[in-house]
């Protein structure tokens, strides 16, 4: 007995879900368990002699004084999600890749007409990171991310608060190895904000140094 065109239909519909369920799953493939004495190299490095020279910097008298890395915190805005919300979750599963964990959606906090914008609307993404993932992330991003940077001539020292975070921006995400470039539909910018215990700028900007960041002043 032969197809029909709607059997034909059918099948055709099968096999494309069936392609895209299998894409989907090799794109959210977890990554190898590590082992159990893993340590990230950067906090490694961060224990045995960044530690020691900022004591010996700023003449620390407790141990407790000496500044770390506490936190760091990813944020990505889509306004085109206004429009388009699969636009949003395209940034998340970019955002996903990077961070190595899932992100939160960022909603607007008041409407705006003139953005077609509703108070409550999912507008970004967001992801704080610490411990082992916050060194892991770091590491990629002062030895591969920022050195593919287009035209980088070095990260702006004065860009710190006062209290001793720092805040910069990436304006393309495909800077980072887990973004494919031929699976991308839209390039995205990305705000990073690294928080430290550091109670000045000084301090921090020496904690940051030690950890390869690129200043230019």
């Amino acid at each position: 007995m032969s197809e029909t065109p709607a059997d034909k239909g059918a099948k055709a519909k099968a096999a494309a879900a069936e392609k895209k369920a299998k894409a989907q799953a090799g794109a959210s493939k977890p990554r190898a368990p590590k082992p159990a004495d893993y340590t990230p190299r950067m906090k490694e490095r961060y224990v045995k002699s960044i530690r020691a020279k900022l004591k010996d910097e700023f003449k620390y008298t407790n141990e407790m004084q000496i500044p770390r890395l506490e936190k760091i915190v990813l944020n990505m805005g889509v306004g085109e999600a206004t429009a388009d919300s699969k636009k949003l979750t395209s940034a998340i599963d970019a955002l996903t890749a990077i961070a190595g964990q899932k992100p939160v959606a960022t909603k607007a906090r008041k409407s705006i007409a003139a953005f077609k914008l509703r108070e409550g609307m999912s507008i970004g993404a967001k992801v704080t990171l610490r411990k082992d993932q916050m060194y892991e992330f770091l590491d990629r991003l002062v030895t591969i991310a920022l050195p593919r940077v287009k035209d980088f001539r070095g990260l702006n020292g004065k860009s710190f608060d006062g209290r001793g975070n720092y805040a910069m921006g990436i304006k393309e995400h495909i800077v980072f190895p887990e973004i494919n470039y031929d699976q991308i539909d839209q390039i995205w910018g990305l705000d990073i904000v690294v928080c430290t215990t550091a109670r000045t700028d000084d301090e921090a900007k020496a904690l940051l140094k030690e950890f390869d960041f690129p200043f230019r002043n």
